[in-house]
């Protein structure tokens, strides 16, 4: 049996609840939905979640272990939240925020344009964002689709990079001398 399966879920102050395969966790002003696989089955006991699966398929060992993961990361989003650190690393590169929408200007000769889902927040201090949120998987898409508009570079160090992202620098062309 699966380790991370079988370990019920507390839920700590939050609201979930089962309708067929829909689960939705609450709590406060925020709220997330999904719709689990027909392998697994999901049910509140007491200030519990349980995911049991129905047979010991290899599709449905699989499916056990995701399946809670993702209602924990749901009642942790939705009470703690979730966040992704970015840094921009370029002279004169800048970032800059209007209504739904990040611009950015990362040494092209047009300004790029991400646009930022309901539900999430982008908050620019100089050359660092903070993209936060209550979906965990949201929050990553959107970090990853701003970051991949200028990857960090190893030579120059020059780029969009995630703040806890460690660039190992390269030396650079070594001139032979000589004669």
């Amino acid at each position: 049996m699966s380790r991370i399966g079988k370990t019920p879920i507390p839920l700590a102050g939050t609201k979930v609840s089962v309708s067929g395969a829909q689960v939705t966790v609450e709590s406060g002003s925020n709220r997330l939905s999904m719709t689990h696989r027909p392998e697994v089955t999901v049910k509140v006991e007491g200030d519990l979640v349980i995911v049991e699966r129905k047979d010991d398929s290899r599709n449905a060992k699989a499916m056990h272990g995701l399946t809670r993961s993702l209602i924990a990361n749901m009642i942790t989003g939705v009470t703690k939240g979730f966040e992704k650190h970015l840094e921009i690393n370029g002279v004169g590169w800048t970032a800059k925020l209007q209504g739904n929408k990040v611009n950015l200007n990362v040494g092209y000769a047009d300004t790029r344009v991400v646009t930022v889902p309901a539900g999430i927040t982008v908050d620019i201090q100089q050359n660092k964002l903070k993209i936060s949120g209550p979906d965990k998987q949201l929050v990553g898409q959107v970090a990853a689709e701003i970051r991949s508009h200028r990857k960090p570079e190893p030579y120059n160090g020059r780029g969009i990079k995630y703040a806890d992202e460690h660039i190992i620098r390269k030396q650079g062309k070594a001139f032979a001398s000589g004669g």
